[in-house]
């Protein structure tokens, strides 16, 4: 008896991004890994725009308050940081090890400007959250058109 399989287009891409890793894992070109070359990754991000602020959300989990930077420069965000690796388990004993460590930076152009002084940033459950309120300057203002009674 045959039996038909549906084709799933998520589980091919799926499965072409296991063989890339594996690729990559292998080291068949007789170059370092990317990660170990360079140890640093991007940060992923959320950003949201409200009527009067943005708002900026990256998961650093395993990260404190401390070992985070965040600047704002000419309309520029930058969040950078590093997480340390785990020491206390010898390299060899790992079965498996997907847990990223190193340096991590990321920068967002703001599409209008921001009050950098009543920025917040909030760290809570591995998640921060920055609130950047928009410049007075950028908010939109609503023009009241006048009636004229003639007479």
């Amino acid at each position: 008896m045959t039996t038909l399989t549906r084709w799933d287009p998520y589980r091919e891409l799926a499965t072409m991004r296991t063989m890339m890793d594996r690729l990559m894992d292998e080291d068949v070109f007789g170059l370092p890994r990317l990660w170990e070359r360079r140890n640093e990754f991007n940060l992923a991000l959320d950003v949201a725009e409200q009527d009067d602020a943005y708002i900026v959300k990256a998961s650093v989990p395993g990260i404190t308050p401390e070992d985070v930077e965040i600047t704002l420069a000419d309309n520029v965000l930058t969040i950078k940081g590093e997480i340390q690796e785990d020491k206390e388990i010898k390299e060899e004993t790992y079965h498996l090890r997907e847990r990223r460590f190193g340096q991590f930076m990321r920068s967002v152009t703001l599409p209008m400007p921001v009050d950098a002084a009543r920025i917040e940033a909030v760290h809570e459950n591995g998640v921060l959250t920055l609130t950047l309120p928009k410049a007075e300057a950028a908010k939109p203002k609503k023009i009241e058109v006048k009636k004229i009674v003639a007479g």
